[in-house]
């Protein structure tokens, strides 16, 4: 396998082939390999490929579950404070 069209630099071949890989390291991996990605890429579709090409064999493996994370999207930050949330004088 190797490289591939998505994969081209092999960072997640090789995070599979790392023996005793940690989460942390998975996260540090998938940042690289995803800000690689070409601009205008369907990133949902690029990491269910790099999962269905990599992950199948491995699904408990920490980058599977770092895949699977990201197919689930980012959470949408609450505000947190700020002047327009205070009470205002009456």
């Amino acid at each position: 396998m190797g490289k591939t069209e998505l994969d081209p630099k092999s960072l997640m071949f090789e995070a599979y082939r790392i023996e005793g890989i940690t989460p942390s390291q998975c996260r540090s991996i998938f940042l690289d390999w995803a800000l690689g990605l070409p601009i205008g890429q369907d990133n949902a579709a690029a990491i269910q490929v790099i999962l269905d090409l990599y992950g199948a064999d491995d699904p408990m493996h920490p980058m599977s579950v770092v895949l699977r994370q990201g197919l689930q999207g980012g959470v949408k930050p609450k505000r947190r404070g700020g002047w327009r949330s205070r009470e205002r004088p009456q």
